[in-house]
């Protein structure tokens, strides 16, 4: 069976110092160390509500907002490897010291918060999923977005978010290229009427290591029309995106 091939239809990301297109191709082309911390002002979000978003959940939904535009256009996956995990972190050294949880804290340390906060704000009644797949977190968005579109769906919007793990779990960090930003990235999707990207899988063999940590690799693959493959490998899976001639 031939694979669904995807086109981007529209694009944003995110992260200290890259906002505009331009601005992500150069960094993506020679990167350079960025500031580890910020967040995007965020204002097409209503102010009571944006003020209970910790840093990287502005981050994701600000790429969100620049992608899909002022309407929803359909299905929405989210996918991080982490999610906001330095807020279950505090709700935990919270209750080692004896503390009280506080309830909004506690229901926003979930994996599908950003998008449920996105959803509501939205008032969008699509199909919303929160995925995370580690180090293939990005191809595991992919793969459920090539599912959506699969199944009918005319448009789905891609959204991958990512930050340094906090201090107390480092040590699980990508030894080759530890994430010292948080970043994010969003594409709307939709059918490849020709040429196209699509994904699959092989079994493993021996993957060159690549430049960019995990979703960023993919990011520079999907912007950069002179690619036309790359290969990520994983224990059990090796992933293969293909760009296809249109």
């Amino acid at each position: 069976m031939t694979p669904l091939r995807l086109q981007i239809e529209q694009w944003a990301a995110w992260a200290p110092g890259l906002e505009s297109h331009e601005a992500w191709r150069q960094w993506l082309r020679e990167p350079v160390e960025l500031v580890p911390t910020g967040a995007p002002a965020l204002a097409e979000m209503p102010a009571m509500m944006r003020r209970r978003i910790e840093p990287l959940g502005r981050v994701a939904l600000q790429a969100a907002y620049w992608a899909q535009g002022p309407e929803p256009t359909g299905p929405v996956v989210f996918a991080s490897r982490w999610g906001e995990l330095a807020r279950s972190v505090e709700l935990l050294q919270h209750l080692a010291a004896g503390e009280p949880l506080s309830p909004t804290a506690f229901s926003l340390s979930v994996h599908n918060a950003v998008g449920a906060l996105y959803s509501i704000a939205r008032k969008d009644r699509h199909n919303y999923q929160a995925l995370s797949a580690g180090e293939f977190s990005a191809e595991a968005g992919f793969v459920e977005a090539m599912g959506l579109l699969a199944d009918g769906a005319e448009r789905v919007l891609l959204v991958y978010f990512d930050c340094p793990l906090p201090e107390i779990y480092a040590r699980f960090e990508s030894r080759e290229h530890p994430l010292h930003f948080p970043h994010a990235f969003a594409c709307l999707l939709k059918r490849a009427e020709s040429g196209g990207i699509s994904l699959s899988t092989q079994t493993p063999k021996p993957t060159p290591p690549g430049g960019l940590p995990a979703g960023l690799e993919v990011l520079r693959f999907l912007l950069d029309a002179e690619q036309a493959e790359l290969r990520r490998g994983a224990s059990a899976t090796h992933w293969i995106w293909t760009r296809h001639a249109g």
